[in-house]
């Protein structure tokens, strides 16, 4: 593993233990060049996955990009940030077995949403923001009003 900080390839791996949600290794890691530490993570990875965007272009599926996402809608939301790496590495692992390598970002932005709404209405506002490309107050209050389980009548 290259060292961050000097570039050194020979690092040496001080610790290793489980990750809180038991679906990772961490690794705490010294650099015998420059002193550095550092702390690595090692996961299974069943396929490689490939994101095709909306316009066709394809990318690899980067599992840090899906988790700022997520962070980003959860920011200052009273979640466990365990529970939050398990949802995670949950969506991701719905990803791997879907049977496909090819997976749309569409596909990827409902399970997200699906995943949110279980756990967190405002996280899932917020993402859905972003996701559906609110561009008006009026496009939250479509959105909200949809969440919002009916009146019931009054009957005379």
């Amino acid at each position: 593993m290259r060292c961050p900080f000097c570039g050194n390839v020979d690092t040496q791996v001080k610790d290793s233990r489980p990750a809180e949600d038991h679906v990772a290794i961490r690794r705490r890691r010294l650099c015998p060049a420059c002193g550095g530490r550092f702390t690595t993570y090692e996961r299974v990875q069943l396929r490689d996955l490939v994101v095709v965007k909306s316009n066709g272009k394809r990318e690899d599926f980067d599992r840090d990009k899906l988790e700022r996402s997520i962070r980003i809608a959860l920011q200052k939301r009273p979640l466990d940030p365990e529970r939050v790496d398990q949802m995670i590495s949950g969506i991701v692992r719905r990803l791997e077995s879907m049977g496909d390598t090819d997976i749309p970002s569409k596909t990827i932005g409902e399970i997200v949403m699906e995943t949110l709404a279980r756990i967190d209405t405002v996280a899932y506002v917020r993402f859905a923001s972003v996701y559906k490309n609110f561009q008006a107050a009026d496009d939250f209050e479509e959105f909200v009003h949809e969440l919002r389980p009916p009146e019931p009548t009054k009957d005379k």
